[in-house]
C-alpha cells in the first residue's frame, strides 16, 4: 500500500546518516579535523573522503548525544548530572571505562599542579612586592634624609 501522506518508511530513515527532522540543527564539521586525524591513527588514508568523514561524525554526535540523554535520565532521579553517571553507563565496556578513568586522573593532576603553580606565582608576587615597597621606603627616607639640595 502507498503511504497518502508521502513520507519515508522508517528503513529509509535507519539507513540514512542524515539527522530527522525531529532533530535539532547542529552545526556540521566541528569535529572534522580531530575525526580524521583519529581516522588516519586507525588506517584510514591521510586525508579521508569528506563524506567518510561527515559520517564519521553523525556517529559520534548520535552516540555522544544518547549518552548524555541516558546520563541526564539517571542523574535527574539525584538532581544533578555528574562524572559518575557516564561512568555507570560505560562500566561493562572495560577498556572505555580505564581510559575514562586514567583521563580524569590526569585532569585532577593537572588542577593541582596548576594550584600549586598558581600559590607559588602568588608567593613570588607577593615577595616582589614586599621587596618593591621596601626599596621605595628606603628611597624616600634616603631622600628625606638628603632633602633636596637643588
Amino acid at each position: 500500500m502507498n503511504n497518502p501522506a508521502g513520507g519515508q518508511s522508517s528503513k529509509s530513515k535507519a539507513g540514512s546518516s542524515q539527522p530527522s527532522e525531529t532533530s535539532f540543527k547542529r552545526k556540521r564539521g566541528v569535529f572534522q579535523k580531530e575525526l580524521q586525524h583519529m581516522m588516519y591513527g586507525f588506517g584510514d588514508d591521510q586525508n579521508p573522503l569528506p563524506e567518510s568523514v561527515a559520517l564519521m561524525e553523525d556517529i559520534v554526535v548520535e552516540y555522544i548525544t544518547d549518552l548524555v540523554h541516558k546520563a541526564q535520565d539517571i542523574g535527574s532521579k539525584r538532581g544533578k548530572l555528574s562524572v559518575e553517571d557516564f561512568l555507570y553507563l560505560i562500566r561493562k565496556d572495560f577498556p572505555k571505562l580505564n581510559r575514562c578513568r586514567e583521563l580524569l586522573s590526569m585532569n585532577e593532576e593537572l588542577k593541582q599542579a596548576r594550584k600549586a603553580f598558581e600559590t607559588d606565582e602568588e608567593k613570588l608576587r607577593k615577595a616582589f612586592e614586599t621587596d618593591e615597597e621596601k626599596m621605595r621606603k628606603a628611597f624616600e627616607a634616603d631622600e628625606d634624609k638628603h632633602g633636596s639640595t637643588e
